[in-house]
């Protein structure tokens, strides 16, 4: 249940809240026994596939199930559409993070992902991007038409919108044994997400400026995570560092109102959604100067070259210790925040659908 699976679980409800005249077909695994259909909305129901995700023929043998539906249009929400199987296909890139750095992927999604981008963007009759400079790789490095390829922000789960309560907060802290203040990290441990540099500059800022706040590392063992937990045991921070994996939606938005800041220190970002949640919830951000996420942040947050040790300990010094410079960071977090929704989202891209039909 990453940001793609998150994009696609907002994005129906919302498309189904402005469009009750268009047909949808919500195309599921067979291993899905979840029926994410959006209640009240008759115009949508679901159909079950047995192509396996990221299978070799993936686009073969998905084309061949999708013929005895017709479909006008299909909209492929992880940018590689079948073969065939439509009379028009739209694509969805979230980022490009496999082209600017291919080492950070496991050999076999490098090839994965190689392999197929160059001939999805060909082949699709329209392209969306998540961000400005997602949409501009698109342009750059592959080579897409501006006119065929489109903007669209994402926007947080609603369930952020709605900052949890002091008890729900403190619940939460219980039950997973937190103290009422810390620093927080929220993503899979994966490479891009660039969390040793962030260790290295939270063993800095307890040992140089005595902050004694625990550091809370939020999200599933990626690939290639063993640096991780090797800096973890390199800095000796062992009994500092949190790992928690399986957090619902409702804790989360908890561990966002009790962190003292979120740290998002990625060298690439399609979007950066846990930016756009923490400052829902009125949680300061730091975060990376590069790809998409100054375009979440704004000026609602700081923003730092992700391999500036020094000066990400000194930005999280600040946070912790500057009661006026967390206040301003919060208020305008909370202002930028509510720049995105899914309302916006779904309206831009059913006219994308209206215009390809």
């Amino acid at each position: 249940m990453g940001g793609i699976s998150q994009y696609v679980l907002h994005l129906l409800p919302a498309l189904a809240a402005l469009d009750a005249e268009n047909a949808y077909t919500i195309l599921h695994s067979r291993r899905d026994r979840v029926t994410h259909l959006p209640p009240g909305a008759p115009n949508f129901r679901r159909a079950t596939l047995w192509t396996p995700c990221h299978h070799r023929l993936e686009r073969w043998a998905l084309g061949g199930e999708l013929l005895p539906h017709r479909l006008h249009l299909l909209h492929s929400p992880d940018f590689i559409p079948p073969a065939f199987g439509a009379r028009r296909r739209v694509i969805t890139v979230h980022d490009l993070n496999f082209l600017y750095y291919p080492q950070f992927l496991t050999p076999a999604s490098r090839r994965y992902y190689l392999d197929q981008i160059a001939w999805a963007v060909r082949r699709a009759d329209h392209v969306i991007a998540d961000s400005h400079h997602t949409r501009h790789d698109l342009r750059e490095r592959l080579g897409v038409p501006a006119q065929k390829a489109t903007t669209i922000h994402l926007a947080a789960n609603p369930l952020y919108t709605n900052p949890p309560t002091t008890a729900e907060v403190a619940a939460t802290l219980v039950q997973y044994a937190l103290p009422a203040s810390f620093l927080l990290f929220v993503g899979t441990l994966e490479p891009r997400k660039n969390v040793p540099t962030l260790l290295r500059a939270y063993h800095a800022l307890r040992h140089a400026h005595g902050v004694d706040l625990p550091l809370v590392l939020v999200g599933g063992k990626g690939w290639l995570n063993e640096a991780v937990f090797a800096t973890i045991e390199e800095l000796d921070l062992q009994d500092a560092v949190r790992h928690l994996t399986g957090v619902p939606n409702q804790h989360l938005a908890c561990l966002y109102a009790a962190a003292a800041l979120l740290a998002l220190p990625s060298f690439y970002e399609g979007f950066g959604l846990p930016a756009l949640e923490a400052m829902h919830i009125g949680c300061p951000v730091i975060a990376s100067n590069r790809a998409s996420l100054p375009e979440v942040v704004g000026n609602a947050g700081i923003l730092l070259d992700p391999d500036d040790v020094d000066g990400w300990c000194e930005a999280m010094r600040r946070v912790v210790e500057d009661e006026e410079c967390r206040q301003s960071l919060i208020a305008r977090g909370r202002q930028q925040a509510r720049k995105f929704t899914w309302t916006q989202t779904a309206a831009a891209t059913l006219n994308i659908y209206r215009t390809l039909t």
